[in-house]
């Protein structure tokens, strides 16, 4: 059942893109603050946003509980189109390329979850059916 190309590849894909993105703002933090800044944002979400890449990242990797894993997606997800909002709101399109293609993993490796983990997701496509069977 931990099988599935499709999830770990996609999966992997989308923890390297927060991996880095979340090393970069360990490593150039004073950069990222303003370029945040020129998108609208606070500085002092940037500690708060680089805990919040690196936790994803291991909920999804490790995946210490089907529900905790649910709310990384949900807290990629909320990310993820925000940060591409804010791209094409100040009218840079093309810098949020990066927040599309990670939206494109986020739905393949959410889609396909239940089939490549043991510990069925509730919420991902398919979950119903895995419940009736169950009974």
């Amino acid at each position: 059942m931990t099988e599935n190309p499709l999830y770990w590849a996609s999966t992997g894909l989308l923890s390297l893109l927060y991996l880095a993105s979340g090393t970069l703002y360990v490593a150039r933090s004073d950069g990222v603050r303003q370029a945040l800044a020129g998108l609208g944002y606070p500085a002092y979400l940037v500690p708060i946003l680089t805990a919040a890449k690196f936790l994803a990242v291991a909920a999804l990797l490790v995946r210490p509980g089907a529900a905790l894993s649910d709310l990384a997606y949900a807290g990629m997800l909320y990310h993820l189109l925000l940060s591409a909002a804010a791209h094409i709101g100040v009218r840079k399109p093309s810098a949020a390329l990066p927040a599309a293609l990670g939206l494109v993993l986020l739905t393949v490796s959410f889609a396909t979850q239940n089939a490549a983990r043991d510990v069925p997701s509730a919420y991902a496509p398919g979950a119903a059916a895995l419940r009736s069977s169950a009974h």
